[in-house]
């Protein structure tokens, strides 16, 4: 299987939202990396055939998504950044009720709707109301509903939001077991849930993929540029205002500042294995990220 986005484009207007992105996706984890702006939830409304692009297309298994219809829809799930639910309804009856929608036969739906509710640990809430849930329970809703038809191509948008950090492990894993045979796109600013499953990482600014590879490729993008300095704790401000400092920890009357920077940026700094995290740092700096 193979998804291919080939010159993909889309405008509003003088905006250009999505600029020419192009890559081929085989199944696997894929970890899509940008600030707020950088076209990301524009690109996977086009990857799911909901937004039409100004330019370009997207084709899986060399057949154009768009003119797939329906043929693609029964092999694509989706997480929007904010889906729509009914609070009135049970976990259990809107899982049911969007398998339906989903033209689900009704015995295997049923199997299914049991299946995820226990894979994200809402069994025992099968039976309450969506509206008493908690946001993280109702994110693992969006999840269940997105992952109802079993779907060969899986697209999340922020799907770890408002999940603690053991129910993003659970996901993480049921993730990285699903991947092995479909292929699982995930935008996030978690960059950490992204550096623990992603085969491969697309990082995009300003609509455009300005890395790819896997995330030892990536950290590699910017060796040599990570510092870690020891200062004491009154110059912590200072250096805060310098350079993109990306982490500190106290010792004793001391900080030691975790540095991304192009130059040395102290004769006492010394070079320090680089993270996903730093590269994501060097390219679009503290403020943007």
């Amino acid at each position: 299987m193979e998804l291919s986005i080939d010159r993909l484009t889309k405008h509003y207007g003088r905006k250009i939202a999505v600029d020419r992105v192009s890559a081929t996706l085989t199944p696997g984890v894929y970890g899509l990396l940008g600030a707020n702006g950088a076209g990301k939830t524009t690109l996977m409304r086009m990857l799911c055939a909901i937004l039409e692009p100004t330019s370009g297309e997207v084709r899986l298994d060399g057949k154009d998504v768009v003119g797939m219809g329906e043929d693609y829809r029964n092999v694509l799930g989706y997480l929007p950044q904010d889906f729509g639910y009914y609070p009135t309804y049970t976990a259990a009856e809107f899982l049911s009720y969007i398998a339906s929608l989903k033209g689900i036969p009704r015995d295997r739906a049923e199997k299914r709707v049991r299946e995820l509710l226990g894979m994200l640990d809402l069994a025992a809430v099968a039976d309450r109301k969506i509206r008493t849930f908690s946001g993280g329970m109702k994110q693992r809703v969006g999840i269940a509903q997105a992952m109802l038809n079993n779907p060969q191509v899986l697209i999340l948008d922020e799907p770890t939001s408002g999940l603690d950090p053991k129910e993003r492990v659970r996901l993480r894993n049921l993730l990285s077991e699903y991947a092995v045979d479909k292929i699982v796109i995930l935008s996030t600013h978690i960059v950490s849930d992204v550096e623990a499953i992603a085969d491969q990482v697309l990082v995009m600014n300003a609509g455009q993929f300005i890395m790819q590879g896997t995330v030892p490729e990536l950290a590699e993008e910017v060796k040599g540029k990570v510092w870690e300095l020891t200062v004491p704790r009154t110059q912590a401000r200072f250096w805060q205002a310098e350079v993109t400092v990306a982490n500190y920890r106290h010792e004793g009357d001391n900080v030691v500042l975790r540095i991304i920077s192009d130059e040395q940026p102290s004769p006492e700094a010394v070079t320090c294995e680089p993270i996903l995290d730093d590269a994501y740092l060097y390219y679009f700096g503290a403020k943007e990220a």
